[in-house]
């Protein structure tokens, strides 16, 4: 049994799922327009159809902010076919890079300037998208939470009734305690890279909905 998210977090290091290499905010090529256009293709979708999306978008060219505000959709919807539900995601992604541009100019204004308020009135961006957005995308304080989240914690015997109750159980212990897990970094980078553990272990530990804490446990 685990008492907090920092206890969580630390297991989960000291099991070797914290994952670097992939990137050191762990969404591969954080920081960037990619990394918001990610997070709309990554709904109800696996990162490898995401993958194929996004390189069929970089092998276009349009992997721009500005290109695929004045691209229409009907070609955008071809190159993010892989994500699934390509015709929504295709109007979404375009949508709010022209209202990015509309509202912040450039991608770089809207990294310092967006807030959660502003990204859940975009069209088809929920928390989870606006939270990834923010901290992967924008490198703010934004702790995302996820199916995997809820499943590997419902393993230890919680339960929560919605998004924003397993954020706070998570924010309430790790916003002061994640230097107790990343010393070296700070709490929004802490925040990605606990995220990323949670689905590292997840993917090669979940069936169907259950995950197992066999990996977790041994020798703990």
């Amino acid at each position: 049994m685990i008492d907090s998210a920092v206890e969580l977090f630390k297991l989960l290091k000291s099991r070797g799922w914290d994952n670097p290499s992939r990137d050191e905010w762990w969404w591969p090529n954080s920081g960037s327009f990619e990394t918001a256009v990610g997070a709309i293709l990554t709904q109800n979708t696996s990162w490898n159809n995401v993958e194929k999306a996004l390189g069929n978008l970089k092998q276009a060219n349009l992997l721009i902010l500005e290109k695929i505000a004045n691209t229409p959709v009907t070609i955008l919807q071809e190159l993010v076919r892989p994500s699934g539900f390509y015709k929504a995601k295709s109007k979404n992604i375009k949508m709010l890079s022209q209202n990015i541009i509309k509202d912040f100019q450039n991608f770089k204004q809207f990294q310092e300037s967006a807030d959660r308020e502003w990204l859940l009135a975009q069209k088809g961006i929920g928390q989870e998208s606006a939270d990834a957005i923010l901290n992967y995308a924008c490198y703010k304080e934004a702790f995302v939470v996820d199916s995997y989240t809820a499943r590997v914690l419902e393993a230890f015997g919680y339960q929560f009734n919605s998004y924003e109750e397993l954020q706070e159980w998570i924010v309430e212990s790790f916003y002061s305690g994640y230097e107790e897990v990343y010393p070296d970094l700070s709490r929004a980078q802490a925040y990605a890279r606990a995220h990323g553990m949670v689905v590292e272990y997840c993917k090669v530990n979940k069936k169907g909905r259950a995950v197992s804490l066999t990996a977790l446990m041994v020798d703990g």
